[in-house]
């Protein structure tokens, strides 16, 4: 297949899905029992409208620029640029150059953004021959996103055949070395992208600079951020839940490597149309989310009353802690148990919080936080921490023996190891509080 080719079946458009995609839209907001049907109506005609005007802006799915390779055109490079002021979803294509340094430096947990910005960073995302990694897998579809003489630029790198890994990755080789990236940003890509790529070129005695590059995997702030949010993480699902982005359009990812080795045994181009749209996406979907959570991190640290929900607040808590901002993050903790925390979430806080008011001996904070505790449950944990708190802090075994032996009512047939600890705290308890007593007769 020669470029023209490949240029007219990339401007198609995939048809025949909004019907199903609607269906879809309409199959999450009936679950939701809370609201008429009128009010479900009202919702799915709204999300139709706002997806309907956002697409406008929004960057098309990819048809080639410059192509390189030749002959038989073993690999294809791609290329398309976006103006600065496209939007993709919410998010304006611009606004990621303006995010500091000291942000993408939480997000990432390494200090080497502090001097950085998006300006320099390349977003990275594989299609490959499997899913799991492994010296057999290939990385047949290479994505790139970056920024270029005021435009996002998305250059794809795709094996036409399979006996020319070698010459394309030399290609893409000299492009990344040419562009002189000073960063990676990725999701999953620590796990998964970057290993991948590193063996091929280990395999093809190549050198592959983003190696030795500062890498933002932003899965990790991701799930921190929006796991108690939205159902999924997935980039997919954070296209449409976040950014509000429709990719109706996109196919499976576990479809890829099918297609792939369909599209070399038959030629049919139309098996992997599909796949430069879905690369495409991901790439503009991981440029989408990181922004959208470098500004809610940005407006945290900035703004002394931020308007976030209480997961969010959660979110941000957890990503300063990771990052080393322990003082900061347990400022976001106590903000989002002001607000209204799903269960066992809010318990599991209260309990970190508890531990670390503990550790900088701040008793009286971490007592307020147990007691908040066993208003609503009867967890071991708790009664366990007051018997410490009373005995040794308050020094008042009586009050002590109290939380021990109601720990130990409790645990008796259902936790054998708090059941042995509470028992050894009673019986030396009871110790104490006899000794008290003969002093006092004496």
């Amino acid at each position: 297949m020669d470029i023209d080719d490949l240029r007219e079946s990339l401007r198609k458009k995939a048809k025949g899905q909004s019907r199903d995609r609607v269906k879809e839209l309409w199959q999450n907001i009936n679950s939701q029992k809370n609201l008429t049907t009128r009010e479900k109506l009202e919702r799915l005609l709204e999300i139709s409208r706002k997806q309907k005007t956002e697409k406008k802006d929004r960057p098309q799915p990819p048809s080639p620029g410059p192509a390189r390779g030749s002959g038989q055109q073993p690999f294809l490079v791609v290329e398309n640029s976006y103006k600065l002021d496209a939007r993709y979803g919410q998010i304006p294509l611009s606004v990621g150059l303006d995010i500091p340094g000291p942000v993408l430096a939480v997000l990432a947990r390494d200090q080497q953004f502090e001097s950085l910005s998006l300006a320099g960073a390349v977003l990275l995302d594989l299609e490959t021959t499997g899913l799991s990694g492994g010296t057999g897998t290939v990385p047949f579809l290479v994505g790139l996103g970056f920024f270029e003489n005021d435009t996002f630029k998305i250059v794809q790198y795709f094996l036409n055949d399979l006996a020319a890994e070698g010459r394309m990755l030399a290609d893409l080789k000299q492009l990344l070395e040419e562009k002189n990236f000073t960063s990676v940003v990725s999701y999953n890509g620590k796990g998964f992208d970057l290993p991948l790529l590193e063996t091929r070129f280990t395999l093809n005695r190549l050198r592959l600079v983003l190696s030795a590059l500062p890498h933002l995997d932003f899965l990790f702030s991701a799930r921190h951020l929006w796991k108690h949010k939205y159902e999924s993480c997935r980039l997919y699902d954070l296209a449409l839940s976040k950014l509000g982005v429709d990719r109706a359009e996109d196919i499976p990812s576990e479809e890829i490597p099918w297609r792939y080795f369909q599209y070399l045994r038959t030629g049919d181009f139309s098996l992997i149309e599909p796949i430069f749209y879905h690369n495409q996406e991901d790439l503009m979907s991981l440029y989408g989310v990181v922004v959208a959570g470098a500004l809610l991190v940005s407006r945290s640290l900035e703004e002394s009353e931020v308007d976030l929900e209480a997961t969010e607040l959660l979110g941000v808590g957890k990503i300063l802690e990771r990052a080393g901002q322990v003082e900061k993050s347990v400022v976001f903790y106590e903000k989002s148990l002001s607000r209204t925390l799903p269960e066992p979430v809010s318990t599991r806080v209260r309990k970190n919080l508890a531990q670390y008011f503990k550790r900088k001996k701040q008793w009286e904070r971490s007592l307020q936080l147990w007691r908040d505790l066993l208003e609503n449950s009867e967890d071991l944990e708790c009664f366990r921490e007051l018997a410490i708190y009373f005995e040794h802090h308050r020094k008042d075994p009586e009050e002590a023996l109290k939380y021990a032996l109601d720990g130990l009512a409790l645990s008796r047939g259902r936790n054998l190891k708090y059941e042995q600890d509470f028992q050894k705290r009673v019986d030396r308890l009871c110790l104490k509080l006899n000794r008290k007593k003969t002093l006092k007769s004496e």
